[in-house]
């Protein structure tokens, strides 16, 4: 008789939800992950995060976590219960998840190897979720704390870039005090910044995606609103001058040997919205050109930017770059998306779709990737 242990399948905890205006669609893309994971290879735990921070036990069920009639789904309509919670303990000694119902014994749900987080913005790609895995010492797929938290700032992400002498569109940032002490003079900046390069602007939140709070201003006469828009999803802002040209996004995969590039995708004009918004995305499916129409010098000059995007902020498992390609010929980087979207019609699996790596494989190889890092510094 063999004493061998027997083999146990890796246990893949996907965390998804989470606090930030893009909680449906980290819903969403959880719903791909899950339908994806090689359930013979990985054990699977699905936890999600409701509106209001908690941690659940969620059906899995990745049929009923898609858009469906333009609806958007919840992490609350998945609970398997209204009043249990799910805790990770910050001990890395141990990687038990525990369960609590009220007025009931805690339960043991066994122990994770790796968590897959697929929360978008603020509360989960901003390095808050990964400081929180460090602790726990549990691995987990993407990026580390800096790269997370430089990925999801605009502003820094930008100085960051700037500094290894990535090009960089113009822009002015407003912080939280500047708006609130002294709206005027804010205000001032602002128009100082279109009067050198111009209008319209593009007013953003400093810290957000999925295009969320996001507008494109003609003149002064709609930049308060635009800036109370932003600051509905983050007190700071950033605006950006209007870039002419093509949108191009290019995919980093983390391989065995180092990151490498996609082929490039192209993001055409949308006719029926002012720019590629949440609507265009994820509604009304607007869709992207893979691989993008261009020269073998400009795929080869994206590709190489998009590694060096990946490197200058020290990423880790996978990052979609977005840039402009000017009419002058040059390419800009826009920003970068440590978590990108994995919906069924986010461009980062079509990039890699169409350069050899399926969706299952993409997943698998964002866990591997994962399960081969230890955490802390490295």
């Amino acid at each position: 008789m063999s004493s061998e242990t027997p083999y146990q399948k890796p246990r893949v905890a996907v965390v998804f939800g989470g606090r930030s205006s893009e909680h449906a669609i980290s819903v969403v893309t959880a719903g791909a992950v899950l339908a994806a994971i090689d359930r013979e290879k990985y054990d699977v735990l699905p936890i999600g995060i409701t509106t209001d921070g908690r941690w659940v036990l969620t059906a899995d069920a990745p049929e009923r976590m898609a858009i469906t009639d333009r609806k958007l789904p919840d992490v609350a309509e998945l609970s398997e219960s209204a009043g249990g919670a799910v805790v990770l303990p910050v001990d890395p000694t141990s990687r038990e998840v525990v369960y609590s119902e009220p007025g009931a014994v805690p339960k043991a749900l066994g122990e994770v190897d790796v968590v897959f987080p697929v929360l978008h913005g603020p509360y989960g790609e901003d390095g808050t979720l990964q400081g929180l895995l460090e602790l726990s010492g549990v691995p987990y797929v993407g990026s580390g704390v800096l790269a997370s938290a430089v990925g999801q700032d605009k502003d820094y992400m930008k100085r960051v870039f700037t500094s290894f002498g990535l090009p960089v569109g113009p822009y002015e940032v407003v912080r939280p005090r500047e708006w609130e002490q002294d709206p005027a003079a804010a205000r001032k900046k602002i128009v100082d910044f279109a009067g050198e390069h111009g209008w319209p602007l593009f007013v953003k939140p400093a810290r957000a995606g999925s295009s969320m709070g996001i507008t494109k201003v003609d003149d002064v006469s709609g930049l308060d609103a635009a800036v109370e828009e932003a600051r509905r999803h983050d007190p700071k802002i950033i605006v950006e001058s209007l870039l002419t040209g093509r949108e191009i996004e290019c995919g980093v995969l983390e391989f065995e040997d180092g990151p490498r590039a996609s082929v490039p995708a192209e993001i055409p004009p949308v006719s029926d919205h002012s720019f590629y918004d949440f609507e265009a995305k994820y509604i009304d499916s607007a869709s992207g050109i893979v691989p993008a129409p261009l020269t073998a010098e400009q795929t080869a000059r994206v590709r190489e930017l998009a590694v060096a995007a990946f490197e200058a902020a020290s990423c880790e498992g996978l990052v979609r770059a977005d840039f402009f390609l000017q009419d002058n010929g040059e390419f800009v980087i826009n920003e970068i998306n440590t978590l990108p979207g994995f919906t069924p019609i986010s461009m980062y699996p079509r990039m890699w779709q169409e350069s050899g790596v399926g969706y299952p494989e993409l997943v698998d190889r964002l866990i591997q990737a994962a399960l081969r890092r230890s955490t802390g510094l490295r």
